[in-house]
């Protein structure tokens, strides 16, 4: 099924008072309970790390499992230490439970034997509630915090959590879907810009960000700050200017949390492939957008120049995957363009970024 995105949008923003009113008091609105905390696979703690980023990929379709076959020839030659998967991990609207059978279909089937621990992000698919993506239904992510307890591969302890890696690297996963929704929860207070969750994540991320020793700090989320795809930048999602769905609560985020105090920004979201410039407003922090392991965004992408950023590389058309290489004195990106067809991977651009 087709749908006029930016009519939806301009539709959800109308409607979404509407939504919000009929579902507080029900689950999608609700707070979550705790995360339990739960004993999983330790992550490598050597001198250097080989690292397979991913997002969008949950479709269980051909051309993710061509994208995970291109990874699984790779992996042959030289083995990943552990994934990101940037989110939208179960196409299209996210899981119904904790075991539910598209994660054996969209996860666990298309990345057989890729047996190393994958660090899993919230995107707005997996929140869904009355069309794909709309992240109106904000505790069905739940289900893939839960099913941490069930996968040896998948790590997603909380929305939200860190992964330090001894003195080399901390990853800093967050959940920003609240403040990105399509169908925003204007009634519940719990889940507002201004709400428990956001608060709490913010300082959480604060403490966090101040506390690490980590020679690398690389924060993770779905939405990103920039991006020259369709979706656009945060604060111009989709082109809009009706806030919240055009992502101001979530440029605001990034502008006091993030920029500036973390190398790299990795996202997804937008099906493309993306290496951007450092800018005077991400204060030296590099946006990269990995979101083309299942879908890519068949050319669309910015055209207005004040949308667009300085890019090192930028792929609109291919799928795809993205592979960081990191030691206490380098990183190093390579982009992996797939060719459907027959799967094979083809290195497209390599940079030392630090």
């Amino acid at each position: 099924m087709t749908v006029d995105r930016r009519g939806f949008l301009t539709g959800a923003a109308t409607a979404a008072g509407i939504a919000t009113v009929a579902a507080t008091a029900g689950p999608g609105w609700a707070e979550p309970a705790p995360a339990p905390i739960i004993t999983k696979l330790p992550f490598p703690d050597t001198a250097a790390l080989r690292i397979l980023v991913t997002g969008d990929a949950g479709t269980g379709a051909r051309p993710q499992w061509a994208v995970a076959d291109a990874a699984r020839a790779l992996h042959g030659e030289q083995p990943f230490s552990f994934a990101l998967g940037l989110g939208d991990n179960v196409y299209e609207q996210g899981p119904w439970s904790d075991d539910d059978a598209q994660f054996s279909a969209k996860f666990e089937d298309p990345n057989h034997d890729l047996d190393f621990p994958w660090i899993m992000v919230q995107g707005n698919h997996d929140n869904s509630s009355i069309l794909p993506g709309d992240g109106g239904w904000l505790l069905r992510g739940d289900h893939e915090v839960a099913y941490h307890a069930r996968s040896p591969r998948w790590f997603m302890p909380s929305r939200y959590y860190t992964v330090p890696i001894g003195a080399l690297v901390e990853f800093f996963v967050l959940d920003l879907n609240p403040i990105a929704a399509y169908l925003p929860p204007l009634f519940a207070p719990y889940w507002a810009a201004d709400g428990q969750f956001m608060t709490e994540q913010a300082a959480w991320l604060d403490r966090a960000l101040d506390e690490s020793t980590a020679k690398w700090k690389i924060v993770c989320t779905h939405h990103p700050y920039l991006s020259n795809g369709s979706h656009g930048n945060a604060g111009q999602y989709e082109g809009l200017s009706i806030s919240p769905i055009d992502g101001t609560h979530v440029k605001d985020f990034f502008e006091a949390h993030v920029l500036g105090r973390a190398q790299f920004l990795l996202s997804g979201h937008d099906h493309c492939l993306q290496v951007l410039e450092p800018t005077g407003a991400t204060k030296g922090t590099r946006q990269i957008g990995s979101g083309a392991a299942a879908k890519t965004n068949s050319g669309a992408h910015a055209t207005d120049p004040a949308r667009i950023t300085p890019s090192l590389y930028e792929n609109f058309t291919d799928l795809g995957f993205m592979v960081l290489d990191l030691t206490q004195s380098s990183a190093d990106l390579t982009v992996y363009t797939v060719d459907p067809s027959t799967a094979q991977p083809t290195n497209a651009f390599q940079r030392r970024l630090a």
